[in-house]
């Protein structure tokens, strides 16, 4: 099956905590703290893999959760880092944030991208050690990995997109000038998929051709298959156009021609603007010479080359073929989407988000936020050096500020997720 459109949840592993502990060993006197570091947290990375053709992968599993960092141990000893979860994906793809739908990445380069960091580790006591404060009860918990909703979109890549009303000849077309073996049929909406074939032209010339379904008239506004892949044409640099000379379904070719630029140029302008080499196909049968001419007339007065040819018995194949690769020579590399969010500022934001909600109910003041949650893990309560440390990360972050600017008094009760304790200025 071909999915092109998957959302999926992405979770990078939060880092280990800290460790507590101190030193034991027979004949060394006041060892002092040796808690080790926490590790740091797997982060979600993805691959493009030019084996890959569909997001059929995604359809089931929709959420993807990298492991922990360890946490540290005794003896100085830090956690194990954990691995990164790779996921792959087909060339092409494209990585957008689920919400606003701007692109993050676009995965045509070829190069891992890291989508979702793990989350570092958090220190371990040794690193708390002052010469005022030599026995510290407290460590740091790991920071929590990275989270958010994509959305994949695949945009095949290929240098000719093969366009033009369904039963016109284009499939036959690719299975006659590349190794592609498309369903072939005398019926409409033959191919459901769109279709990648190699085209050997010459001996060192190849290119990578997309039979595109599905285009009607209407397409861009969803009648037939046309939105499901007018994406897939986006990327082409060359457009080959194949209307059916023929007659044979009692359509005018100069009728099908203009509808299908009219879908295009509704769909991307950037479409319409791409050069195009107009096709007739099934000239094997064409019953009225006339209109032949007066479409080849047509078409020319418009700029556009015409080669008329019949996919079936290879007629006027090769100079279609000689003319695309000319076409080619000349014209930009194949389209890659820039990013519209900067995946560093992303990054940094995760890394320095501190949002917390403050609210009153029956007389007392409750705070909520996730990193604090994980914060308190790491708190002893029972330290008055660990309530210190609490107390100054309540303060650098604003929280105090806001229980203050919310009228709160001293002595009023403060709930921070189970933990309540009285205010004090």
């Amino acid at each position: 099956m071909f999915i092109d459109i998957a959302k999926i949840y992405i979770k990078a592993g939060d880092g280990g905590d800290g460790a507590v502990a101190f030193h034991r060993e027979k004949y060394v006197a006041a060892g002092g703290p040796d808690g080790g570091d926490g590790g740091k947290g797997g982060s979600i990375v993805f691959v493009p893999d030019s084996n890959m053709n569909t997001l059929m992968d995604f359809r089931y599993k929709r959420k993807y959760v990298a492991a922990n960092g360890e946490n540290g141990g005794k003896n100085n000893c830090s956690g194990a880092n954990a691995p990164d979860l790779i996921i792959k994906v087909p060339l092409g793809t494209l990585i957008k944030d689920a919400e606003t739908g701007l692109i993050i990445k676009d995965m045509s380069d070829g190069e891992r991208f890291v989508a979702a960091k793990g989350g570092s580790g958090g220190w371990g006591n040794q690193h708390f050690a002052t010469p005022t404060r030599q026995i510290p009860r407290f460590a740091k918990p790991g920071l929590p990995g990275e989270e958010r909703e994509i959305q994949l979109e695949l945009k095949l890549i290929a240098d000719v997109g093969l366009v033009g009303f369904p039963n016109v000849g284009k499939s036959t077309f690719l299975s006659v000038v590349s190794s592609a073996k498309p369903k072939i049929a005398n019926y409409h909406f033959t191919t459901l998929v769109p279709n990648l074939g190699v085209v050997q032209a010459f001996e060192d010339k190849s290119f990578v051709l997309a039979d595109i379904p599905g285009l009607i008239e209407g397409a861009a506004d969803g009648i037939g298959l046309g939105t499901s892949f007018l994406r897939h044409v986006d990327r082409c640099r060359l457009l080959i156009h194949m209307v059916d000379i023929s007659g044979s379904e009692g359509r005018d070719p100069a009728e099908d021609f203009d509808a299908i630029n009219k879908e295009l140029q509704k769909h991307s302008a950037r479409l319409s603007g791409l050069m195009q080499i107009v096709v007739g196909n099934k000239a094997d049968i064409v019953s009225d010479e006339t209109v032949v001419s007066r479409f080849k007339a047509y078409v020319e007065e418009k700029g556009y080359s015409f080669y008329l040819i019949s996919a079936a018995s290879r007629q006027g194949i090769d100079d279609v073929i000689a003319k695309v690769v000319k076409e080619l020579d000349t014209l930009p590399d194949t389209l890659v989407y820039e990013p519209e969010i900067e995946t560093e500022a992303i990054h940094e934001q995760n890394k320095s988000s501190r949002e917390f909600s403050v609210y009153v109910h029956d007389g007392i003041y409750y705070v909520e936020a996730q990193w604090l949650a994980k914060l308190m893990s790491g708190i002893n309560y029972n330290d008055y050096e660990s309530m210190n440390y609490f107390q100054r990360v309540l303060r650098t972050n604003g929280i105090i500020d806001k229980l203050e600017e919310m009228g709160i008094k001293e002595g009023d009760t403060v709930s921070i997720y189970d933990f309540e304790f009285d205010f004090v200025k």
